[in-house]
């Protein structure tokens, strides 16, 4: 049960949070209040939200294409920019494909793909002991596994050779420029999630280079990254023998690599 969202409620709530300049103020209050169920609860999740915890993280949940998809403390929340991604993987997918999302944090990636594709064989991965057992929650409608280590380390051998998309939102953050992020993600967020190393990109390396051994033939990688990392994205892929494409969603301000195994 929720409290009423009478006016002089809304009007409190709103200024409190205004006052430590949360720009959208009032559709947030609506969104607290709405989740809680008690005038405490209603306290609790204001005082945590004006602390600079993540919305997501304080309510529950994040809205990711037409999906509530459940969302820890201290797991990373799913960027609206990675609906993109999540969209050009349900594009190449197809009922009874085989999905991996490695880097899944909370699962948002592979439960959107199957949402929007249908019955798929879908498996998730995550180095994150927390944001693997909120995957396993978000993905659980489709029947998917969540496995818990690094990247294709504990994923099942008898998937090798059968992966038909590949989808990963691995950390591309270069390490020196994590002080320059917002401190919802900087200080709420794991840092595995975010630190994509020196240059931003070498989980990304490792997620390509192993592909090929994981990808069915014509079988597809997807990894988002930034506009100013994608041509070297590219050049890893083309490496490992896969044949890139670069998708820019103005929109989003997202970027995706697209590489296809002959």
């Amino acid at each position: 049960m929720s409290l009423d969202s009478s006016v002089p409620l809304l009007s409190t709530v709103t200024r409190r949070l205004r006052s430590v300049g949360c720009v959208f103020a009032e559709d947030e209050a609506r969104l607290l209040i709405s989740a809680a169920g008690t005038p405490a609860e209603l306290t609790a999740l204001v005082d945590r939200r004006a602390a600079g915890f993540p919305l997501e993280q304080v309510v529950g949940w994040a809205e990711f294409r037409g999906l509530r998809i459940s969302v820890d403390p201290g797991v990373f929340v799913p960027r609206r920019r990675s609906e993109f991604l999540a969209g050009q993987a349900a594009a190449l997918a197809r009922p009874g494909a085989v999905v991996l999302d490695l880097c899944c944090g909370s699962g948002a990636l592979g439960a959107a793909v199957a949402a929007a594709v249908g019955p798929v064989e879908l498996y998730a991965a995550d180095i994150h002991p927390a944001s693997v057992r909120c995957a396993r929650r978000n993905v659980a409608a489709a029947g998917g596994r969540v496995f818990l280590g690094d990247l294709y380390e504990p994923l099942p051998a008898g998937l090798r050779g059968r992966v038909d998309v590949l989808v990963a939102n691995a950390p591309y953050v270069p390490t020196g420029e994590i002080g320059l992020l917002p401190p919802e993600a900087r200080d709420h967020e794991p840092l595995v999630a975010l630190d994509g190393g020196a240059d931003g990109l070498a989980v990304q390396r490792r997620v390509t280079a192993g592909a090929p051994g994981w990808l069915a033939p014509g079988g597809h990688l997807l990894i988002e990254t930034s506009e100013r990392q994608a041509p070297h994205t590219a050049a890893d892929f083309a490496a490992a023998g896969l044949a890139p494409r670069v998708l820019v969603c103005e929109e989003f301000d997202a970027t995706v690599v697209v590489g296809s195994r002959a």
